[in-house]
C-alpha cells in the first residue's frame, strides 16, 4: 500500500509473534472459541494466530483492501486453515455488524487491530476512509468548533462492534491507542454498553509498529453488566496490575482505588478556570525582544508597535518548569471576543500596519471561530484575561505545577492556550490559592483523576472537578482561603453552592 493510502487507512500490520503473544493470554485467561471474526483482517496475522491457538474455531476476516485479503487467504493456506475460513472484501462502514454477529450461533471472539488515524487527518488528504457523519460524541457546537470532536477511526469502529454484541455474550481482543481504550469503555459504560469485565495491557507501539503513541490490547467480556472499572497491565505478559482505571460519575479516573479514598475532595470548584489566549498565529503575535532590545516575531522580521497593544506572554513550557519572568510578548487586539478591532488602525497605526502586513496569514487560520468579519480576531479573551494576579498550570504536562504569576512591568501576563488559570486582583488570595493547588493532597487527588498519556492530561473539566474548601481543609489552609476570599474583585467565581459529590450512577440514556 502506497505511503498516502497507509496513512488514510491506518495500516498498521500487526507482526505475527504480537498475535501470538494476544493469543497465548485470550488462552491463559480461560477464553474459549468457536468463531473468531477480525473486523480489518489485514494480511492475516490475527487470524493465522487465531488458527494456531483454536484449531476447532471457524475463521471469519474482512478487509476493505483485496490486495490483503489474497495475502491472507494465502497465509491461511499456509497454516492449514484454508477449510475452514472464510474472508471476503468488506467496507467495515456499510456492513450491519450487528446483523452479522448476532447471527453467529457458538462463543466468539472479536479480535484485531483497527485503523490507527483520526478522521481529521483523513479529512485534510481529502481520503473518504470515513463513517458517515454524526455528532456521535454528544459533544456541543463550541466544543466541535474548537477541536474535541477529532477522534481516532478506531474510536468509531469499536463503538459500533461494543453495540453490535451488548445483546449477546462475546469477547473483544483489539489493539488500539490507549487513550482509545478508555473512550470505548467510558462509552460503553455510560450507555448500558454491557461490559460484563475489562483489563488494558500495555504494548510497546514504537517496537511493534514504529509508532510513537501509548497502546494497548483492550480485553472487554459483552453481554452483561459488570462494574465499571477495568484493570491495567504493564505488558500482555504482566501478571501483577499497574492500576485500575474506571468511571466516576461521568468521568474517568485513572486511579480508582486513590480516587475513592480522595472523592471527598471532588465537588463543584467555586472559580472558573479560564484558558489562555487563542489566536493560531504564533508566527505574527507571539514577539521576543533581542539582545539590541528590538522585538522580533518568528518570521524574523524586526517589529515596532504601539506598547498599548504589547502584552508579557508565558507559555506552557515556563509554567512547567518554573519560569514565571516572562520573555515573550503577544500582540493582543482585543479585550473581549467579537470586539471591532478597525479602531486599532487609528489608535495605534503602527500595530495595524503591522498586522495588516499579514493579513493573509489571519485569514489562513482554518478554526471556524474566527469565521467573524472582524479581522486579527481572538479567542478566549475576557476581562479576566488582564487581572492583575493569577494562578495558572501547563495543560500538556504530565505533573501539575501551579504558578504564581505577578504583573509584568505593570502588566497582566497573558498565556497561550495551552495554558490554564484562575484570575485574581488580589495578591494575598492568590498566593493562599496557588499553596493550595500544590498541597501533597491536592496533587494526589489530581494524581488520579490524570491520564499522564493523554495528549492533554490537565483540562479545564477536570480542573472544575476540585473542590477548593475541602482541599483547603485537608491540606489546613482553610482559615487563610476563608479569609481572603472577600478581598478585591473575583474575575471568575462562580455562586457558592453547596459542593456536590459525584456518585457512580446507572445511566438512563440506551444505545
Amino acid at each position: 500500500m502506497k505511503d498516502a493510502a497507509k496513512i488514510e487507512y491506518g495500516d498498521f500490520q500487526t507482526p505475527l509473534a504480537l498475535a501470538r503473544n494476544v493469543c497465548s493470554l485470550l488462552v491463559a485467561g480461560g477464553i474459549e472459541v468457536d468463531f473468531v471474526c477480525e473486523p480489518t483482517c489485514g494480511v492475516g496475522a490475527f487470524l493465522v494466530a487465531a488458527a494456531e491457538t483454536f484449531p476447532k474455531a471457524r475463521l471469519l476476516g474482512w478487509d476493505i483492501n483485496q490486495d490483503y485479503v489474497q495475502k491472507a487467504e494465502a497465509a491461511l493456506a499456509a497454516a492449514g486453515a484454508t477449510e475452514r475460513a472464510t474472508l471476503c472484501q468488506q467496507d467495515f462502514f456499510v456492513h450491519d455488524w450487528e446483523a452479522k454477529l448476532s447471527s453467529i450461533r457458538g462463543s466468539l471472539l472479536v479480535l484485531g487491530n483497527l485503523p490507527w488515524v483520526t478522521n481529521a487527518a483523513v479529512s485534510v488528504m481529502r481520503g473518504s476512509n470515513l463513517p458517515v457523519k454524526e455528532n456521535f460524541q454528544g459533544f456541543r457546537g463550541i466544543e466541535a468548533r474548537t477541536g474535541k470532536s477529532n477522534f481516532d477511526i478506531s474510536e468509531w469502529m469499536l463503538i459500533c462492534l461494543v453495540k453490535s454484541l451488548r445483546r449477546r455474550t462475546g469477547t473483544i481482543a483489539m489493539l488500539c491507542k490507549t487513550s482509545t481504550a478508555r473512550k470505548i469503555l467510558r462509552f460503553a459504560w455510560q450507555n448500558d454498553g454491557r461490559i460484563a469485565r475489562a483489563s488494558l495491557h500495555r504494548i510497546d507501539a514504537k517496537k511493534h509498529f514504529g509508532a510513537s503513541v501509548d497502546a494497548c490490547l483492550l480485553l472487554a467480556r459483552t453481554g452483561e453488566t459488570g462494574a465499571a472499572e477495568a484493570d491495567v497491565f504493564d505488558g500482555i505478559g504482566a501478571k501483577r496490575l499497574s492500576t485500575s482505571v474506571g468511571l466516576a460519575g461521568k468521568d474517568m479516573v485513572s486511579d480508582i482505588v486513590t480516587y475513592r479514598r480522595l472523592r471527598h475532595l471532588e465537588g463543584l470548584c467555586p472559580y472558573q478556570w479560564r484558558s489562555g489566549v487563542k489566536h493560531d498565529c504564533a508566527s505574527v503575535m507571539e514577539l521576543s525582544r533581542a539582545s539590541d532590545g528590538q522585538l522580533h516575531n518568528k518570521l524574523g522580521e524586526k517589529v515596532s508597535i504601539e506598547a498599548d497593544y504589547l502584552f508579557p506572554l508565558l507559555k506552557c513550557s515556563d509554567l512547567a518548569n518554573g519560569r514565571t519572568r516572562p520573555e515573550r510578548f503577544l500582540v493582543v487586539t482585543q479585550r473581549r471576543v467579537g470586539e471591532d478591532t478597525t479602531c486599532i488602525s487609528t489608535k495605534a497605526p503602527q500595530t495595524w500596519r503591522y498586522l495588516d502586513s499579514h493579513r493573509k496569514r489571519f485569514e489562513a487560520r482554518k478554526s471556524s471561530i474566527y469565521s467573524s468579519r472582524v479581522p486579527f480576531a481572538l479567542f478566549g479573551i475576557g476581562d479576566y484575561t488582564f487581572a492583575g494576579w493569577k494562578v495558572a498550570v501547563s495543560g500538556l504536562h504530565r505533573t501539575p505545577r501551579f504558578a504564581l504569576i505577578a504583573p509584568a512591568n505593570g502588566k497582566p501576563v497573558l498565556f497561550d492556550d495551552t495554558c490554564y488559570f484562575l484570575p485574581f486582583a488580589d495578591e494575598r488570595e492568590a498566593r493562599v490559592m496557588a499553596e493550595i493547588l500544590n498541597s501533597h493532597v491536592c496533587q494526589k487527588f489530581m494524581e488520579s483523576l490524570t491520564f499522564t498519556d493523554s495528549k492533554r492530561p490537565i483540562t479545564v473539566e477536570l480542573l472544575q472537578r476540585l473542590s477548593i474548601r475541602a482541599i483547603a481543609e485537608d491540606s489546613g489552609l482553610a482559615d487563610e482561603w476563608l479569609a481572603c476570599r472577600n478581598r478585591g474583585v473575583h474575575y471568575s467565581e462562580q455562586p457558592i453552592l453547596a459542593q456536590p459529590e459525584f456518585v457512580l450512577e446507572r445511566p438512563i440514556r440506551r444505545i
